[in-house]
């Protein structure tokens, strides 16, 4: 049984369905993920109003290691400057399902081949304070890619260990003052890359759910 299958075989026993066309309405009738888990007051509003989007969550499947694709976002983005975040975006009148958004965006952010991922599932719905309601797609990725970032959006493309990212020893809880409010984030600093936010919101997910079979 070669990596890919087992991986394929263990995954689907605690993601969701790949999702269709349905997902963002289903926010409205099954569990979620947020911002507001750590602050509860941030809740933003009727969910129903929430712009559609999806990321792809890409782990590289080769005979020693797993890893995960991220990104950092240009400095001069209007938003997240800097940020690290998975590939993806909102979603266009185009896309049948996030999980032609998810792999849309690849595509265009860092050049992944669609025809390189096998979309095994997905993640918990994950709304933000901006009004999103992200649909994380998990794919597996063959290695025989060649990015190239998308230089108006993505500074950089690189890889983090799926071992460390699943590590709970390797979660922080971090906070700081916005408006005079304190407001708490899930934070994985690996090396000079500062994961946090969204983006390591959904990591620890991923994290969560693998545990059920660990």
């Amino acid at each position: 049984m070669n990596n890919r299958k087992i991986l394929r075989e263990s995954f689907g026993a605690f993601l969701d369905p790949a999702p269709t066309s349905e997902a963002h309405e289903e926010v409205l009738r099954r569990s979620f993920k947020g911002d507001h888990d750590l602050n509860p007051a941030s809740f933003p509003g009727k969910i129903g109003t929430f712009k559609p989007a999806a990321v792809l969550v890409p782990i590289v499947v080769r005979d020693d290691e797993l890893s995960v694709i991220l990104t950092r976002r240009s400095s001069h983005m209007k938003k997240h400057a800097g940020q690290i975040s998975f590939p993806g975006g909102r979603a266009e009148d185009e896309d049948d399902t996030p999980v032609c958004t998810a792999l849309r965006e690849s595509r265009e952010e860092i050049g992944l081949d669609p025809d390189l991922v096998e979309v095994i599932g997905s993640l918990s719905p994950y709304v933000t304070v901006t009004q999103y309601s992200v649909i994380p797609v998990v794919g597996l990725v063959e290695p025989a890619f060649d990015l190239v970032p998308e230089e108006s959006e993505v500074a950089e493309i690189f890889e983090v260990p799926l071992d460390f990212l699943m590590d709970e020893r390797n979660h922080q809880k971090h906070s700081g003052f916005h408006n005079g409010i304190e407001r708490f984030w899930y934070a994985m600093p690996y090396n000079d890359y500062y994961i946090w936010g969204a983006t390591a919101g959904m990591l620890k997910d991923l994290s969560e759910r693998a545990k059920t079979i660990c």
